[in-house]
């Protein structure tokens, strides 16, 4: 969670950080499943890109258009 991020969204680096996005309320309900299909499939080593979703400013004023790149970070062996 950079600068630019806190700016955009009103969150605070201390406020993200180590939260689940999904199950932490960052990710409105009607695309809980959609995101969350998303990641799962990195964690198993499906790479997802350009996957488009909604982020809402902390206050609520404002919906932001998320671009997600979803993909696992592999060992030297290969494994997830």
């Amino acid at each position: 969670w950079n600068q630019k991020a806190v700016k955009i969204t009103g969150y605070s680096r201390l406020e993200v950080l180590g939260k689940n996005l999904i199950d932490d309320g960052y990710i409105r309900d009607e695309h809980k499943e959609s995101v969350k299909t998303v990641i799962l499939a990195a964690l198993e080593g499906k790479e997802t890109e350009n996957f488009e979703f909604p982020l809402y400013t902390k206050d609520g004023s404002k919906r932001i258009e998320i671009l997600l790149n979803a993909s696992s970070r592999r060992e030297v062996m290969g494994g997830i």
